[in-house]
């Protein structure tokens, strides 16, 4: 099995992971909705010229539905796990969240798309979401907030919903062009709700980090990621999504200067437990069934010449 969309979906997740580095550069008290639309903006609106001048879209006979519903749910994605951080504080936000979104992926893979994740996507996924809340269980304020934990689960659920309709997409279109419009859809969408509009982007301090969000973190990881999604299943990709958090605590550590206590240095080895796990696994597991059917196929030819 060719184990490179699992690094495809990892890298993704890598670059997603340097955002909330990278938001510290920015200037105080700028909405977080305002950054999420001006980075779809840049993201999508750079890609959309280069598709259209290759003429890579065809607008008559594209797939709207899909790049619609992508683009409304990445964009419900990023308002809801803001709004749910201010109520119960990033740790929380960021475990609800970030866990909760696997477990939706396998739900909605199996009841609408009607694919059963597998035993080794499990122990991947229970390992990966129990690293994350050791990770994050000394950081940041702990509060239970039941809103915020409703908001956190809604945003999860719209990350897995997001993956399901983008595969959905790219079984019918190309990459390129589907992060195009969907990005730029999105910005569409959230900008309208920035409360501090767009000039805050024309200052120098703030020019920089949003073309690297925008540029890294959102055109080229999003094309990594559904270029990986094209081969693995929507619920695979989601559990390899959470070495986001993993990439974000180790850059806090090693250029930030955050301080993890043991605990979360153990949720750390779990996470990449979980990681290893579903690449080598499920790796092993298409190699077992590809023999079984060979083996299958042999017997009936066996038979037949007999």
């Amino acid at each position: 099995m060719n184990i490179l969309p699992y690094i495809f979906v990892l890298l993704a997740a890598m670059f997603w992971g340097t955002v909330g580095t990278t938001q510290t550069f920015l200037q105080e008290g700028i909405s977080p909705i305002a950054v999420a639309g001006v980075r779809s903006a840049i993201g999508g609106g750079v890609l959309l010229i280069a598709v259209l001048g290759m003429r890579k879209i065809n607008l008559k006979k594209w797939s709207w539905k899909w790049t619609i519903l992508a683009a409304l749910t990445i964009a419900l994605f990023q308002s809801l796990f803001f709004t749910s951080v201010r109520y119960t504080g990033v740790a929380v936000g960021t475990v609800v969240t970030i866990g909760s979104s696997p477990v939706f992926a396998g739900i909605i893979e199996w009841l609408i798309f009607k694919r059963r994740p597998s035993r080794v996507w499990g122990i991947a996924t229970l390992l990966a979401i129990i690293g994350c809340i050791l990770l994050f269980v000394n950081r940041g304020e702990t509060t239970i907030h039941p809103l915020g934990i409703l908001l956190a689960l809604c945003a999860g659920s719209m990350f897995a919903l997001y993956t399901n309709s983008s595969k959905q997409l790219t079984e019918r279109e190309e990459t390129l062009p589907s992060v195009a419009l969907t990005f730029t859809l999105s910005a569409i969408f959230l900008l309208p709700f920035s409360q501090n509009g767009v000039s805050w982007v024309l200052n120098t301090q703030n020019l920089w980090p949003m073309l690297f969000m925008g540029l890294f973190a959102t055109s080229l990881a999003y094309i990594l990621y559904l270029a990986g999604l094209e081969k693995i299943s929507s619920s695979s990709a989601v559990t390899l999504s959470l070495a986001e958090p993993l990439t974000a605590a180790l850059l806090g550590v090693f250029l930030v200067g955050e301080y993890l206590s043991p605990t979360s240095w153990i949720g750390v080895m779990l996470l990449l437990g979980g990681i290893l796990v579903l690449t080598l696994g499920s790796r092993k597991s298409i190699k077992q069934t590809k023999e079984v059917n060979l083996q299958q196929q042999n017997d009936v030819v066996s038979k037949e010449t007999t």
